[in-house]
């Protein structure tokens, strides 16, 4: 259920399509606000993040031959990979006695998308000052 929340001005029209992007994300769709915290989460990390640059050159890829780029032990990378999986960022594939992982990009497009929308409203916003600085210099 959409929550229209209205802050002071110059905000309104901020808070209100925030509003509405976070509605829809509490949903419980594809890009809930709870997926997209663990996104953001898992991003936090640097060694998540050069686990997904080496993920994101495509195939899949084991905690071992992860572990030989990183400087980290074998055990570490296996638990960065459990965060990575938990935020849907990887996908893991059982393969005999090997576990091979590859980079999930849908749950990064939501975060992106989230962003995207974020930075416009500020953009919206800061037009919006442009404008009324230049109508009191006139």
């Amino acid at each position: 259920m959409l929550k229209q929340t209205m802050l002071p001005r110059p905000g309104r029209r901020f808070a209100w399509r925030t509003s509405l992007l976070l509605g829809a994300a509490r949903s419980g769709g594809a890009g809930s606000l709870g997926r997209m915290d663990a996104v953001f989460t898992a991003l936090g990390d640097p060694i998540r993040r050069r686990t997904l640059e080496r993920l994101s050159r495509g195939g899949t890829v084991t905690a071992s031959a992860l572990a030989a780029k990183l400087p980290i032990s074998r055990q570490a990378v296996a638990k960065h990979l459990a965060a990575l999986h938990e935020a849907d960022l990887v996908t893991s594939d059982r393969v005999g006695r090997e576990t091979r992982y590859a980079l999930r990009p849908e749950a990064l497009d939501d975060a992106a998308r989230w962003i995207q929308t974020v930075g416009a409203d500020w953009d919206d916003r800061l037009e919006a000052l442009r404008r009324s600085l230049e109508r009191r210099s006139s």
